[in-house]
């Protein structure tokens, strides 16, 4: 069974090796850091919109995403490496996607041009709207149904 609650503070060791693991090559491959100061920069960021993903009770990930006034916005979305390849990521994106198609907004995110994430953001019907040199900024109209 697939659950989300909120991030509490006693979740950034796990949080902090997840985001080890899942984004450290992607950072040393864009030239970006990646010491703990950098990553529980970004963990911390948006904090009170993170939720940990739980997979029949066991943490297998984190979803941060908000409503903006204009568009919904998928800040991170890591999956654990035990848990990749089965579709969970598809999952938690679908239920963002679900949320901003229903108030008729379009959905937003960032992704290192080195994260293979960005096949799956594809698949889902996010498009590249802007090139910032390390990563795509990618947007979904509202309704589009790719890979629903």
């Amino acid at each position: 069974m697939l659950t989300l609650r909120p991030a509490l503070e006693s979740d950034l060791p796990y949080l902090l090796a997840l985001r080890r693991q899942t984004m450290d090559a992607h950072l040393a491959s864009s030239g970006l850091p990646a010491d703990d100061a950098a990553h529980l920069t970004r963990i911390c960021y948006h904090w009170e919109d993170a939720r940990v993903v739980l997979l029949d009770g066991a943490p297998a990930g984190l979803l941060k995403s908000y409503r903006g006034p204009s568009a919904w916005h998928v800040v991170q979305l890591q999956v654990a490496p035990e848990y990749q390849g089965q579709g969970l990521g598809a999952r938690l994106l679908r239920q963002v996607l679900t949320q901003a198609d229903a108030a008729g907004l379009p959905t937003q995110l960032d992704v290192l041009k080195t994260n293979p994430a960005r096949r799956l953001y594809e698949r889902l019907g996010f498009r590249i709207v802007a090139d910032t040199g390390v990563e795509y900024h990618m947007e979904r109209a509202a309704g589009c149904d790719a890979g629903q």
